[in-house]
């Protein structure tokens, strides 16, 4: 199940989210306390946080800051009504952060760029999984060819087979096979 943080210090913002996205088969979790919402970051494991920008107790890209440093994979975006350049860049170099959305939002901006952020999340995990996979079938393939060079150092030409024009295996069990000449 995909889970999303949300954060923000107004509850009645956090509701008309959860309104938003509650048709989704996602996971919301809202905060409005952004020291409870830390500890969920260490409880459960999110695709995309969500954080207001402006909050009493800690601002909206500091908190990504420390999000980033517990869930360096859940991709941050921040919520704001206001926002000039300078903010937008200290979001990005420091936190980070994948997209800004807008308050007040249109509902499909707002749905579109969580499923963007979703999307990006699922094709992350999925190429690391494969790059796991790749780099366990190239340690396979290592261990697999250091044992034929054993062998064909034991008994040399074990590895070599004859085969006619279709490719099939030839075999000639009356004569014994001759290690070919070193290239």
């Amino acid at each position: 199940m995909i889970k999303i943080q949300l954060l923000d210090d107004e509850p009645h913002i956090l509701k008309a989210l959860q309104r938003v996205l509650h048709p989704y088969d996602w996971e919301i979790h809202p905060f409005d306390d952004p020291q409870v919402a830390l500890q969920a970051l260490t409880e459960h494991n999110y695709a995309v946080v969500i954080s207001d920008l402006r909050m009493p107790q800690l601002d909206g890209i500091t908190y990504l800051q420390f999000a980033k440093q517990r869930q360096p994979h859940a991709i941050r975006m921040l919520l704001s009504g206001h926002g000039d350049r300078d903010t937008m860049m200290k979001a990005i170099n420091q936190a980070e952060v994948y997209r800004f959305l807008s308050k007040p939002w249109e509902d499909y901006e707002l749905v579109t760029g969580v499923r963007a952020a979703i999307d990006l999340h699922l094709l992350r995990e999925e190429n690391q999984r494969l790059l796991a996979q790749v780099r366990n079938q190239q340690s396979a393939l290592e261990r697999q060819q250091q044992e034929l060079l054993r062998l064909e150092s034991e008994h040399p030409g074990i590895t070599r087979v004859k085969r006619d024009e279709q490719g099939h295996v030839l075999l000639d069990l009356d004569e014994p096979l001759e290690p070919e000449p070193n290239q």
